[in-house]
C-alpha cells in the first residue's frame, strides 16, 4: 500500500477538478501535476490511478515515454551543460567536473540540498560560444568552471 500521508494530495484535487473526467487528458494531468510537484511521485501517481480509473500502467507509460517527465525529485535550478562536438572539445568536460566537486553534483542527479540538477545535452545550437551552459533557461557562453560556479552560487 502506498503512503500518501507523505505527500500533499490538495494540489492534486485541484488538477482532477480541473479535467474532471476528461477523456485523453492524461499528458495535460501529468504536466500539470509536475509543475505543481516538481516531479511526479509515485503515490500521485497512484491516487490519480485511484480517482480517474486510468491504469497505473498507463500513467508510467507515458511519464517514461516522453523526456519531459521526471519520476525523482530535482533541484530547484536546472543546470544543463552542453557536449556536443565544439562545447566537448572547448572544455564541457571541466564544467562538470567542477560541479562534481564544488556541489557535489554528477550528470542526470541533484546536489544533497536539491538546489540543483544537472542534465548533459548534445547540442544547443550556438557551437561559436561554446561550451555553453543553460540555467533555469539563461543561456551563458563561453563559461568556465569559475564563472558557472560563481553564477550558481548567487542563485537563491
Amino acid at each position: 500500500m502506498v503512503n500518501t500521508a507523505t505527500v500533499d494530495l490538495a494540489p492534486l484535487d485541484e488538477i482532477l477538478k480541473e479535467f474532471n473526467g476528461e477523456k485523453g487528458a492524461v499528458i495535460p494531468i501529468l504536466q500539470r501535476v509536475q509543475d505543481a510537484y516538481g516531479y511526479l511521485p509515485k503515490e500521485v501517481l497512484s491516487a490519480i490511478s485511484k480517482r480517474t480509473g486510468i491504469p497505473l500502467s498507463r500513467l508510467y507509460g507515458v511519464a517514461t515515454f516522453y523526456a519531459q517527465f521526471h519520476l525523482t525529485r530535482r533541484g530547484c535550478h536546472l543546470i544543463k551543460i552542453c557536449d556536443g562536438t565544439a562545447c566537448h572539445v572547448r572544455g564541457a568536460t571541466k564544467l562538470v567536473k567542477s560541479l562534481e566537486e564544488a556541489l557535489q553534483l554528477s550528470p542526470g542527479g541533484s546536489d544533497p540540498d536539491y538546489k540543483y540538477s544537472l542534465e548533459i545535452v548534445y547540442c544547443l545550437g550556438s557551437c561559436g560560444l561554446a561550451p555553453i551552459v543553460v540555467v533555469d533557461d539563461q543561456v551563458y557562453g563561453q563559461t568556465n568552471p569559475e564563472s558557472l560556479i560563481e553564477r550558481l552560487e548567487k542563485l537563491e
